[in-house]
């Protein structure tokens, strides 16, 4: 299966926020039958979080932790930006909501604890 990683997912995998998944999402993203992806929007929100210190981590750690996990960077296509036209306006995270917008294109499941995702038209699991 492919799954999408939400931002606060990521930083949880690599234990950058402390250990906080859920015992699903640990197991479904160490099980090497899954295709586990990381949105270019996540590095976007991390890095601009990291410069306005919000947030304190090594961005290059981050990267080289994605790297050697074998988890895959997906870029921003314009097909995810032009279906966030319709997406209700449930969730104002401009971040999430290109998460989610991907994820219903791509047909993923969003690795997510955030209760806001569970209220698209999205999969999820936590």
């Amino acid at each position: 299966m492919k799954y999408l990683l939400d931002t606060h997912a990521v930083l949880w995998c690599f234990n950058f926020q402390g250990n906080r998944l859920s015992e699903k999402a640990r197991e479904l993203i160490i099980d090497p039958e899954n295709e586990i992806y990381v949105s270019s929007a996540s590095l976007w929100e991390v890095a601009i979080k990291v410069s306005l210190g919000k947030l304190d981590l090594s961005f290059d750690k981050l990267l080289v932790e994605l790297k050697k996990s074998g988890f895959q960077i997906i870029q921003i296509e314009s097909s995810y930006l032009r279906k966030l036209l319709d997406l209700p306006q449930i969730h104002k995270d401009p971040f999430d909501r290109l998460i989610i917008t991907t994820a219903q294109t791509e047909k993923m499941t969003v690795v997510t604890a955030d209760e806001n995702v569970h209220k698209y038209d999205v999969k999820w699991v936590w």
